[in-house]
């Protein structure tokens, strides 16, 4: 099969999960044996130009702009997969393929300019719900106005009229909580496939012999993650290491019991190896997430995830008997002597998780059938009475 891969990518300057992931993808598709080609479109390249900025918003609030037509019609694929076209490709232009295309929805950027479904230290669905200029009032994106009136104009009409998600023959999802959450924004369900994202993580063998004894907290030190939450609340006379960074950093330090370590930003190989010496993952978030990669690479590891109610992760471990969730209104220390007791037995547990569903053999398999629907569907659609 012959797959165009779509993608814009962010800034190298910020770790992007969805960057990798991409890239982990194409790979893997290449691999299986289709012909597989990327179109992408770099931040980084882009940004040189000092119009970039007044290019960006004017593309983004009118979905017209740089677009690879051209390059595909030339590559001829047999399907197109979309992973992200923010900031640097236009929208309109997926009106104007007529062969089989998939999207993959990794943010909540159709329906929330800030992508993340995030304010001001709580869950907001304002724009969704009906109150579409919610996000320039409060300047959700980069905390401006002027920055968040492209995107609030762009998505005044709702996701299910965005151009991309309303001509995708199929849309990826990789969470249940974000399937749910498209379909109550009104995409219709037929169209939304729950396809788990894989991350290729090295599988630990068994119990390390170089275990801790400390908890692990590996995330992006911004208000959405939870981290200064969690460290307000931390008991003093529990181990646990900080490894991130990000803009809250001097609070979460000023916040944090002397039992805690920051260890700062790790590479994803160094973060894999270190995994399974930790106690278990403790995972604070507190927007909704679509699927972190850090909790399927625990799952590899072996290790059981302590998550806070509210995020797509804390759906998964129950959902998969791979830890346990708390609330933030439960004193913590309680549920950390229980999950201390409980995860031992949970780490084979977790590794078989990790084989049966989060594998790049499992997504493979997965993918496959969503790239067959599409055709279909594709393939009805130019069949049918003008």
């Amino acid at each position: 099969m012959r797959i165009a891969v779509v993608h814009s990518f962010y800034t190298a300057g910020k770790p992007s999960g969805e960057n990798a992931l991409v890239r982990d993808q194409v790979r893997a598709l290449g691999t299986a044996g289709h012909t597989v080609e990327l179109f992408a479109a770099h931040t980084d390249e882009l940004a040189r130009d000092p119009l970039y900025p007044l290019r960006a918003a004017a593309r983004v609030a009118s979905g017209r702009g740089n677009n690879p037509l051209a390059r595909l019609r030339a590559f001829a694929p047999d399907l197109v997969h979309v992973h992200n076209l923010f900031p640097n490709f236009g929208r309109s232009w997926v009106r104007q393929w007529t062969g089989p295309l998939v999207a993959t929805l990794h943010n909540y950027r159709p329906m929330c300019a800030a992508a993340t479904l995030y304010r001001a230290g709580a869950v907001c669905t304002r724009c969704p719900g009906g109150d579409p200029w919610a996000a320039l009032r409060y300047g959700c994106y980069r905390g401006s106005r002027a920055a968040t009136l492209p995107l609030a104009w762009a998505g005044r009409h709702g996701p299910a009229r965005d151009p991309l998600l309303a001509r995708a023959d199929r849309l990826v999802v990789n969470s249940r909580l974000s399937e749910q959450t498209y379909r109550q924004a009104g995409v219709p369900a037929r169209r939304l496939s729950l396809v788990p994202n894989f991350v290729d993580a090295p599988m630990s063998e068994g119990p390390p012999d170089d275990a801790t004894g400390r908890w692990l907290v590996a995330a992006r030190l911004s208000a959405e993650k939870g981290v200064l939450e969690l460290l307000r609340q931390w008991p003093h006379d529990a181990p646990l290491d900080v490894l991130g960074d990000g803009e809250l950093l001097a609070d979460c330090r000023a916040a944090a019991p002397p039992s805690v370590r920051f260890l700062g930003q790790l590479d994803r190989a160094e973060l894999c190896r270190r995994m399974p010496s930790y106690r278990g993952l403790v995972f604070p978030s507190r927007w909704y997430e679509v699927q972190p990669c850090v909790q399927v690479e625990a799952l590899a590891a072996g290790l059981p995830t302590l998550a806070f109610e509210g995020s797509s992760v804390a759906e998964a471990v129950r959902e998969h008997g791979t830890g346990l969730v708390t609330r933030w209104d439960e004193p913590l220390a309680p549920v950390l002597a229980e999950a201390a007791g409980r995860f031992p037995s949970l780490r084979s547990h977790c590794r078989q998780v990790y084989a049966d569903r989060f594998t790049e053999r499992a997504w493979l398999a997965r993918i496959a059938v969503v790239y067959e629907e599409a055709t279909r569907v594709a393939g009805d659609r130019a069949t049918a009475p003008a």
